[in-house]
C-alpha cells in the first residue's frame, strides 16, 4: 500500500492527500489555479489532475464551480476523488488519457482548462524511479495532443492556461494554432536576477487578438540559492490566501 501524506495548501483551507514519494504536487499548482479566470457557475475541467491540487484551490477561490478532472493513473484519480470529498468540493473525476476521453466527457464543453503536462521527456533525461512521478514529470505524449485535447472541450470564447517550464516552450507554442487567440506568455521568475525557469499561458478560444507577451512575475525580492527566501506580499497572497493571480489578461 501506498504510503500518503496530508498537506496543506492556501494556509489550510485545501487539504490534499497525496504519496508521501513519487509525483507531489506544491506551488506550481497553485499558481496554475490562480492563473484561471473562472466565475462562480463556470464549467472547468482539469487535464492530467493529479490529486487534485490545482482544481480544488481554484474551488476553493471561486464557489460553485463546476469541477471536472481527469487523470490516468488509477492510484492518483481516486486520491483526487477522496480529496473532494475531504475538502466539501464537488467534482468528476474521469478515469482516463487525455488522448482518448470517455464518450461522455467528449460530449461536455467547458469555459475554462487548465493543465499542468508533464516537465520533461524521458528520451532527454533519466526517467524517475517511482512511476508515478515518472508519468506526471515525463511523459511522451506531444504537448501538441494535450493542447487539441484543451481546445475541442473549451466552448467558444473559453480560456486554455497552462503551466510549464522554459524548456517546452517552442513545442507548447507551436501547438497553439489559429483555434486559439489572445495568447498571452507570463514568464515566472524566481529572483529579479535570474532568469525564468517557468512559464504561464494563457489563451482564447476564437479570439483574434495577436500574441502579446506580459513582463516577468516575479516571485521572491532577495536572490540566492536559499528555498525558504519568502514571496512577495502579492504571491504569497496568491500562495496563502487563495489569491488570483496578480495579472490582467486582456
Amino acid at each position: 500500500m501506498t504510503v500518503t501524506t496530508l498537506d496543506r495548501f492556501l494556509g489550510g483551507k485545501v487539504v490534499l492527500e497525496q504519496p508521501r514519494s513519487g509525483y507531489r504536487a506544491g506551488s506550481d499548482a497553485v499558481m496554475l489555479a490562480a492563473a484561471v479566470p473562472a466565475g462562480t457557475g463556470a464549467r472547468v475541467l482539469d487535464l492530467g489532475c493529479g490529486v487534485g491540487a490545482a482544481m480544488f484551490c481554484l474551488g476553493a477561490r471561486v464557489s460553485g464551480l463546476a469541477l471536472t478532472g481527469v487523470e490516468v493513473q488509477p492510484e492518483y484519480a481516486a486520491l483526487a476523488r477522496a480529496n473532494a470529498v475531504r475538502n466539501d468540493i464537488p467534482a468528476e473525476v474521469a478515469l482516463a488519457d487525455i488522448a482518448a476521453l470517455p464518450p461522455g466527457l467528449r460530449q461536455q464543453g467547458f469555459d475554462h482548462v487548465l493543465m499542468n503536462p508533464p516537465y520533461f521527456q524521458p528520451s532527454r533525461g533519466t526517467e524517475a524511479r517511482d512511476a508515478g512521478r515518472a508519468v506526471a514529470f515525463g511523459g511522451e505524449m506531444p504537448l501538441a495532443v494535450w493542447v487539441d485535447a484543451a481546445v475541442r472541450r473549451l466552448v467558444a470564447g473559453g480560456t486554455l492556461t497552462v503551466i510549464q517550464r522554459v524548456e517546452r516552450l517552442p513545442e507548447l507554442l507551436a501547438a497553439f494554432d489559429t483555434r486559439l487567440g489572445a495568447v498571452r506568455l507570463l514568464p515566472l521568475q524566481a529572483h529579479p536576477d535570474r532568469a525564468p525557469e517557468r512559464v504561464i499561458l494563457h489563451a482564447r478560444k476564437g479570439s483574434r487578438a495577436a500574441f502579446r507577451m506580459l513582463p516577468p512575475l516575479i516571485l521572491h525580492d532577495r536572490g540566492g540559492d536559499s528555498a525558504n527566501d519568502p514571496f512577495r506580499p502579492e504571491i504569497e497572497a496568491v500562495q496563502r490566501d487563495g489569491a488570483a493571480l496578480p495579472v490582467d489578461w486582456c
